[in-house]
């Protein structure tokens, strides 16, 4: 079967696959349709002249709506995880304790190209940018996109700076809605897990009047409707606890119920420290006891592993016809996302309990005298169990409104439009938070029991404590105007040399509350550091993109784009591209461009704020190595959260990177087309704070970013936004696919979607030894070598199934353990099966996730709350039954 840009519908598979592109039920739906349209140009993302989809030079993949119903898929984030070059590490498990940074995520989900970050892949709404999420302002959050109102979802696995401007560098992702809708359609959709938690339903109705055609208009809305319950760590028994000895693992803390305690002024001064219930076993299975008389809290029994999470989407379009070949348009999205966040109760340090306290040991509360105290004021270290888990509950909604004018005009085909897209989340304290200066008070006056169970008047003082209220809040605000146009100019011995000019103007605006009556008064909170802060810039880009078929079978493609920032300045970044037919069955493409990312207003203007670390640290003087220094508090410097000073850097330089990609297309036998494309992105001025990990680790190399008070205790590490260094990663994308059979009883097509990694090395400073991240375990997290996604399809008349493989090879892990329990996490396999059949109107699918209840393969990870699992790359709710209703009327 020739490969042909002009090829007949029968080519429509081929053409596809030319572009590593249609999942395998959208190949047999269309691949022999003798009634499909004849292919028209159309704009493709990537490019912005319209072209047909086969005439590109760049790997494009495209997934269309109908297939994530039947795969069972409910999330946008769900969707893009089923891509093998998305490395995303930002879901909604994340919303449990915050990210990396250790500051809330507002339950955001992003995407990850090439997993160079998600504030290097340009999320697009048809074409358009979205406002990026208000919490550092980086990237989008899928949370936003009405999945029932899309039709289709284009990923462009290449740099496009050139043709889109900042965030483009890892890829571009483009979900696309509806062009119209006349009919109207239902939608139910359970998700039961096979275990308790995590149960989802979704409910979504769309309807619109009107044939663009005929009538010359068309108005449509969705509305669409999705909730997940809870799944705590203790509905798993592989995320139950943060303690396994078989494994090494013991992640828990030193502020614990019952409080512990320590004596400065005990032992000559030398200190003594303790727990009045350590010797009997503390209070298991929440606290246990220590080798050195304290108890340890296992934190990770009271977080979730995923939050109570629901969405609500309405998206509405209309289009009318104004003759002349004019259209009309305009779109309107509300989306909002309610995520409540729970971990422990909240730790309170540094508590001082006076000898004159009932509950000092040995005086007439009952608490166990102990021996070797001075009688002197003790430093207390106490959770308290009865004040409940904190929960955070994040409100995130998003507005965004297009007025748009498309058609042709002296003999070009243009577009433009105005837009306004708005994104703002906030965050409650609704649980668990108490007011750090009365609390410490009550302890102080003997109110508080810091080692048993409250009394009447505890109980009554400890809930006067309690800190409830809307702690934070945020606004990212983006207006923009666009034109672009494109005609063919003239004939080359090729084809017509086609030609495309655009503008862009953007107004950006960040708004950064936070209420210091508060937040102030909660240093469990992470927040307690924050302050409000704005910010504000303009953006003006000029672009331009010449399709250049030079020859017979051999297209150029050029393009250049030029943007000024008021605030970091302007950049310029080209791009060329070629694809060639060698043969019938065989095409060469390949590109070569550089792109660019620039701070966002919160990497460069967010005020210091003090945070908690993510994980647990020895201070390197106080304490190195676990082993308490003379003067040290062990329950302060040993095996604790310390503190971080994170904030903006007004000084920050937009990031750069240079993309190399070429790639093959051939088709041995007319049933089987398979894609191969090497890519090698090298970055540089990566804009990050520096790894907590990394700061700890190497204390004579980052010793002056130790912060400390005028007493020599621990303050914070300094750990601000900076252009930290270098990226350099390479890799090959495969795709197959294949008609593996047809006959009397229908149809079987086979699609292999797979990204093998060869390099990911990065630098945490400037000039600085680059680290290894391919298959292992560094700073923050993993890079896998090889994630496939299968999938085998089958179709006879009304019926189809579907059964869809995704993989992820293994990794040696953190192991921030003894070296005899250093280990690698295994290679991860998930198998999902559905089954479909469509009849007058309605649509009934069933399937089931994860078949064979993998659980997520063991993690000595410490960097996020959940233990014994790395939550970012796994399923937690194991085998899920789901069932959809559709009908259409």
């Amino acid at each position: 079967m020739p490969i042909t840009p002009h090829a007949v519908p029968p080519l429509r598979l081929l053409c596809a696959s030319l572009l590593a592109a249609w999942l395998p039920a959208a190949l047999a739906q269309t691949a022999d349709d003798p009634s499909a349209p004849t292919m028209q140009r159309v704009e493709v993302t990537g490019s912005s002249i319209k072209r047909l989809v086969s005439e590109t030079a760049t790997p494009l993949s495209i997934f269309k709506a109908d297939d994530f119903a039947r795969q069972g898929l409910s999330t946008a984030q769900e969707v893009l995880s089923k891509i093998p070059s998305n490395a995303s590490s930002m879901g909604s498990g994340n919303a449990v304790g915050g990210n990396t940074s250790g500051l809330p995520t507002g339950g955001q989900a992003s995407a990850d190209l090439r997993g160079l970050g998600g504030d290097k892949t340009l999320v697009l709404l048809n074409g358009r940018r979205i406002a990026n999420h208000p919490y550092d302002g980086a990237s989008v959050d899928l949370n936003i996109i009405p999945l029932a109102a899309l039709d289709r979802v284009e990923v462009l696995r290449d740099g496009a700076s050139a043709i889109y401007g900042t965030d483009a560098i890892g890829g571009v992702i483009n979900f696309i809605t509806k062009r119209s809708v006349n009919t109207t359609n239902i939608t139910a959709e359970v998700v039961a897990p096979q275990h308790r938690g995590a149960d989802e339903q979704r409910l979504n109705l769309s309807s619109g009047v009107g044939q663009l055609n005929s009538d010359g208009y068309n108005l449509f809305g969705v509305i669409d409707y999705h909730q997940q319950d809870v799944l705590t760590s203790q509905e798993r028994a592989f995320s139950s606890t943060g303690i396994v000895p078989g494994r090494g693992l013991s992640v828990t803390s030193g502020t614990t119920f019952p409080g512990n305690y320590f004596d400065a002024a005990a032992n000559g001064g030398a200190g003594l420290a303790g727990n009045p219930y350590a010797a009997g076993g503390c209070l298991p299975p929440l606290s246990v006891a220590a080798a050195n008389g304290t108890c340890r809290q296992d934190y990770t029994r009271q977080i979730d592993d995923l939050p109570a999470q629901r969405q609500l989407a309405l998206f509405g379009k209309g289009s009318v016809k104004l003759g002349g070949g004019h259209l009309a348009t305009f779109e309107y999205l509300h989306s909002e996302n309610k995520v409540k966040a729970r971990t422990a109760p909240p730790p309170q340090i540094g508590l001082v309990l006076p000898a004159s306290s009932p509950w000092y040991p040995g005086n007439a509360g009952g608490v166990p005298a102990q021996a070797g105290l001075s009688g002197q004021p003790l430093s207390v270290n106490w959770r308290p169990v009865e004040a409940g888990q904190r929960q955070i509950d994040s409100r995130g909604k998003a507005d965004r409104l297009v007025l748009a004018l498309e058609g042709v005009l002296a003999g070009w085909d243009y577009q433009g439009a105005v837009s306004r897209a708005v994104s703002r989340s906030s965050e409650d304290f609704t649980g668990g938070y108490v007011q750090d200066a009365s609390f410490a008070a009550g302890v102080l006056n003997g109110i508080l029991n810091p080692f048993g169970e409250q009394n009447a008047a505890g109980k009554a003082y400890l809930a006067s404590t309690a800190l409830r209220g809307e702690v934070q809040n945020a606004r990212v605000t983006t207006t923009g105007l666009d034109v672009k146009a494109s005609r063919e100019l003239m004939q080359l011995a090729g084809g017509p040399l086609a030609l495309a000019l655009g503008a862009e103007l953007r107004r950006e605006k960040a708004q950064f509350n936070v209420d210091r009556e508060i937040a102030g008064q909660a240093s469990s909170s992470g927040l307690s550091g924050s302050l409000s802060k704005d910010g504000a810039r303009d953006i003006e880009a000029v672009f331009g993109e010449l399709n250049l078929p030079l020859i017979k079978n051999l297209e150029v493609q050029l393009a250049a784009r030029f943007d000024h920032y008021s605030d970091v300045g302007s950049t310029t970044n080209p791009k060329l591209g070629l694809r060639y037919q060698a043969s019938d069955r065989l095409v060469l493409r390949g590109s070569a461009s550089t792109g660019f990312r620039a701070p966002t207003l919160f990497e460069k203007n967010a005020p210091p704020s003090r945070n908690d670390t993510n994980d647990t640290y020895d201070d390197p003087i106080l304490c190195p190595g676990g082993v308490p220094q003379p003067g040290a508090n062990p329950l302060r410097d040993c095996d604790l959260q310390q503190y971080k000073l994170q904030g903006g850097n007004e000084n920050l330089r937009p990031e750069k990177s240079r993309t190399v990609a070429f790639g093959v297309v051939f088709e041995p036998v007319r049933e089987l087309t398979v894609a191969l494309d090497y890519w090698n992105i090298h970055l540089k001025d990566k804009i990050a704070s520096l790894p907590e990990q990394a700061i700890f680790g190497n204390y004579e190399k980052y010793k002056a970013l130790f912060l400390r008070n005028p007493d020599g205790s621990p303050n914070a590490i300094l750990d601000l936004n900076d252009n930290l260094g270098k990226v350099k990663t390479d890799g090959v994308d495969v795709s197959v696919n294949a008609r593996l059979w047809r006959g009397a009883y229908g149809e079987v097509s086979l699609a292999v979607d797979g990204t093998w990694i060869h390099k990911y090395d990065y630098q945490n400073e400037r000039d600085g030894e680059f680290i290894h991240n391919v298959g292992r375990y560094a700073d923050n997290n993993p890079v896998f070598r090889w994630k496939h996604t299968a999938t085998v399809n089958w179709r006879y008349g009304a019926w189809g199934a579907t059964v869809t493989q995704a993989y992820k090879s293994g990794y040696t892990d953190q192991n921030s353990v003894d070296e005899a329990y250093r280990h690698d996490v295994s290679s991860y396999s998930l198998i999902n099966v559905s089954g479909s059949y469509a009849r007058q109107g309605w649509l009934l699918t069933a399937g089931v996730k994860n078949l064979f209840d993998r659980e997520p393969p063991f993690s000595n990870q410490g960097t996020l709350f959940q233990k014994g699992y790395d939550p970012r790359y796994t399923d937690p709710v194991g085998r899920a039954w789901y069932l959809r209703g559709s009908y259409t009327f």
